[in-house]
């Protein structure tokens, strides 16, 4: 179960992110998906949030989300 709605959120957020226009809101997705996906795995939601808020930001930076 767990597997699963890791893998639902994390999809989840992908289509977010592909739909976000600037760096903000690609941070603001990605912080929502990483507090939920290491609250689904028991981690620290905190900690995901920065982790996933910084990856969305950077996201378009490395080529993986559209400019």
């Amino acid at each position: 179960m767990r597997k699963a709605l890791t893998s639902l959120t994390l999809i989840g957020a992908l289509a977010l992110l592909a739909a976000c226009d600037s760096d903000a809101e690609r941070g603001l997705v990605g912080a929502a998906g990483g507090a939920a996906i290491a609250s689904a795995t028991g981690g620290d939601g905190l900690t995901g949030a920065v982790i996933g808020g910084a990856a969305g930001v950077f996201c378009d930076d490395v080529g993986i989300c559209p400019d």
